[in-house]
């Protein structure tokens, strides 16, 4: 793999201001920050959304947001109802969460319907869908299954996790992402990326977005490891 440029490694990172106790002008700081850095996307509090999409509005920075956040457990018609919320708000890209109770169960025709259920009306809007599983409560014959149904219902990626689990990205995880993914399905490494190394390794084995909060200090190293 050819040695990457400081922007094309900006342009991996989805920043995240999720946190819960980000206030309004947290959010502000980070949006603008997110915009000097040129990064992939912002994944903000879904009622932020409109003052992402106002602040990001003339850059090449989406703006994107989190649907059946953080557990998935929301019934499908509220999944698509945030989407559509989000959507008019000005969001181009969801992140949005399986019901994992429902992919521990093995109820896999429900699980199918739900994750189609966002990826129709995002792509009937054009906009994009990031399936999060929560690896960390599932065992990789879930992992596996979840790829393959993201692959019928041309989901847009696969996501490892939330960020708020007991664990996030592993290696071991993203290369059966990418392996049981196909290849129009891309993969995203969230919770665990906060080092320029860890971005490299997990750009190796095939990601193309991470989710993070640590964006600006992985790219600052980025950029000296670089020698820029």
């Amino acid at each position: 793999m050819s040695k990457p440029t400081l922007a094309e490694l900006a342009k991996m990172f989805d920043h995240s201001l999720l946190q819960p106790q980000l206030t309004d002008a947290d959010l502000e700081r980070g949006l603008l920050l997110a915009r000097e850095l040129n990064v992939a996307s912002v994944c903000i509090k879904p009622y932020a959304v409109r003052l992402a999409a106002k602040l990001l509005a003339g850059s090449t920075v989406q703006a994107s947001t989190t649907i059946g956040f953080p557990h998935g457990g929301h019934v499908t018609k509220i999944k698509v109802a945030e989407s559509e919320i989000a959507l008019a708000d000005g969001a181009t890209e969801l992140d949005m969460v399986v019901n994992i109770g429902k992919v521990l169960s093995g109820e896999w025709n429900f699980v199918a319907h739900d994750i189609a259920a966002v990826v129709d009306v995002a792509h009937a809007a054009g906009a994009k869908v990031k399936v999060i599983f929560e690896n960390a409560l599932l065992k990789d014959e879930h992992k596996i299954e979840l790829c393959k149904i993201c692959g019928e219902v041309r989901a847009d990626w696969v996501k490892t996790s939330t960020g708020y689990a007991e664990s996030g990205a592993t290696i071991p995880d993203l290369k059966l992402m990418r392996q049981h993914s196909p290849a129009y399905v891309q993969v995203k490494a969230a919770g665990g990326v906060r080092t320029y190394e860890t971005l490299m390794q997990v750009r190796e084995v095939g990601v193309t977005r991470v989710g993070a909060t640590a964006t600006k200090a992985i790219l600052e190293d980025a950029k000296a490891k670089l020698g820029l």
